[in-house]
């Protein structure tokens, strides 16, 4: 699945995450490729091969990968960014110095193995709702130093990201709600500091709860492990009381179970799983040895 908003942060801000990923790997050299090569100067040629099928995300980023290290290096995508591969299918061709290339495989195929495997299974929970209205969102339950790149692998799988960080939005929880001693303090309090902007959403977990946070004007309520029926009963009570409040759920989403939860009418699911539930994305890269250039010193 393409998503038109899936746009990838500027290099500006990717590149010191992408070396200090190369630093780890190679550390003090390349044992491997450096004495194998000896000096030598090599141009190569590689294809990237789906091991499973899946959704294919992060390849621009392969492609940084590989160029930090040579910009001689070429990687031109077979199968588009966001779209499906299918077992055995190549879905990118390599080509440039032999040593960008084994130096920087791992690194780039554990990227674009992480993020399709993240596109993947996002893919899996909006298809089980694409005929309905309610959008899955992701959360802030992210690999750290990964957050940037795992919600774009989301948005690449048909989800909308929710906040990026704690100064997106403001997110009142139960331990605030205990802290303030209560929703409507929680609220007063908050709204009085933050800039205009700013949205204010309450986690409830009771339908006196939901009540509290419509009387203080709460932006968007998020109904946390709530069961079905009172899910809907806290639905319809905040349509008939205001129409443009949005409602989010949250908690315990499966697959078996993201399609009744939509079904009560909220605008949003939120779920940790599709990041922090989904296998990786096998990948491979071959070397094409029947079409390397002879080496020039």
């Amino acid at each position: 699945m393409e998503s038109a908003v899936a746009v990838l942060p500027s290099w500006i801000v990717l590149d010191n995450l992408l070396q200090s990923w190369l630093v780890e790997d190679i550390g003090r050299g390349d044992r491997t490729t450096q004495s194998l090569l000896a000096g030598e100067v090599g141009v190569g040629r590689a294809d990237w091969i789906a091991k499973q099928s899946g959704i294919v995300a992060g390849l621009p980023i392969a492609a940084r990968v590989f160029q930090l290290l040579s910009q001689r290096v070429s990687f031109v995508p077979i199968v588009a960014e966001g779209h499906p591969c299918q077992k055995g299918q190549v879905v990118a061709r390599i080509h440039g110095p032999y040593e960008a290339l084994l130096t920087g495989e791992r690194v780039a195929l554990n990227i674009a193995m992480r993020l399709s495997g993240i596109a993947t299974l996002t893919n899996k929970y909006v298809g089980q709702i694409s005929d309905l209205p309610t959008r899955l969102t992701d959360t802030r339950k992210t690999t750290p130093g990964l957050r940037l790149l795992e919600k774009y692998a989301t948005l690449l799988g048909g989800a909308v990201n929710h906040r990026m960080g704690l100064d997106d939005a403001v997110m009142i929880k139960d331990n605030h709600i205990e802290a303030a001693g209560g929703i409507g303090k929680a609220i007063a309090r908050i709204r009085s500091q933050i800039p205009y902007p700013l949205t204010i959403e309450v986690e409830t977990e009771t339908l006196d709860q939901v009540q509290e946070a419509l009387k203080h004007g709460a932006d968007i309520i998020m109904l946390d492990n709530m069961g079905l029926d009172m899910m809907r009963q806290a639905v319809k009570m905040i349509r008939q009381e205001n129409d443009r409040i949005k409602i989010e759920a949250s908690g315990n989403i499966t697959l078996d179970t993201i399609r009744t939860v939509a079904e009560t009418g909220v605008d949003y699911i939120s779920s940790s799983a599709p990041i922090t539930r989904s296998p990786w994305l096998d990948l491979s890269m071959n070397i094409d040895v029947s079409r390397i250039d002879e080496r020039s010193t």
